[in-house]
């Protein structure tokens, strides 16, 4: 894998990772179908992870965990419970799409971007978009729940095609969300800080 080559993988892997924050099963599931008929903008070493995501079961598997989820995010107060549940899986989705993508690059470094960059990105949007649903439910009662979940599958659907499409593109776009996640987290907690310490000054 030359320079060029493992800029294009790494952007690939990192797109699909961001994707996975904001929806675990849609981008492993396009992604296999991506391999399957050899639509992805590299030659992709299909081993392991890719070769199951893009595999008759894994294709089945993940094509049905993904309108589940999908659906179940519609469904009031599930959304809620879904996403203890997606939290440590987008990590694990984000991990899994980087390190597929990498499969021909040195071992120690594609376990090394896919632990730390890969569930890295993946678990920061996925933290954002907890954080939003919360709100949302706190301030509106769940009724604009169904709006933010619409709007994470389609930045989860954006982000996947343009992984796969145009991979340096997707890239930008996964940095960007990355940045707007971790203002808006620490934007919640110093909010959050400043909410609490009054009470805590009249106790």
């Amino acid at each position: 894998m030359n320079g060029m080559e493992f800029v294009l993988a790494l952007s690939l892997g990192l797109g699909l990772a961001a994707a996975s924050g904001f929806r675990v099963f849609l981008p492993p599931f396009v992604y296999g179908l991506a391999i399957r008929f050899e639509f992805t903008p590299i030659d992709i070493s299909v081993q392991g992870a890719s070769e199951w995501m893009s595999s008759d079961l894994g294709l089945i598997l993940l094509g049905s965990a993904m309108v589940l989820e999908i659906l179940a995010y519609y469904v009031p107060w599930l959304d809620n419970l879904m996403d203890s549940i997606a939290s440590p899986a987008a990590m694990l989705a984000g991990f899994a799409m980087v390190y597929s993508t990498l499969g021909d690059a040195n071992p120690v470094l594609q376990w090394a971007l896919s632990i730390i960059v890969g569930g890295g990105v993946s678990g920061t949007i996925q933290i954002g978009t907890v954080s939003v649903r919360a709100l949302s439910t706190m301030t509106t009662g769940g009724i604009a729940n169904p709006l933010v979940s619409t709007a994470e599958a389609g930045a989860c659907i954006i982000c996947t095609i343009l992984a796969i499409l145009l991979p340096l593109l997707a890239l930008i776009f996964t940095t960007l969300a990355l940045l707007l996640s971790v203002k808006y987290i620490r934007n919640r907690k110093e909010k959050m800080a400043t909410e609490a310490t009054p009470s805590h000054a009249s106790s």
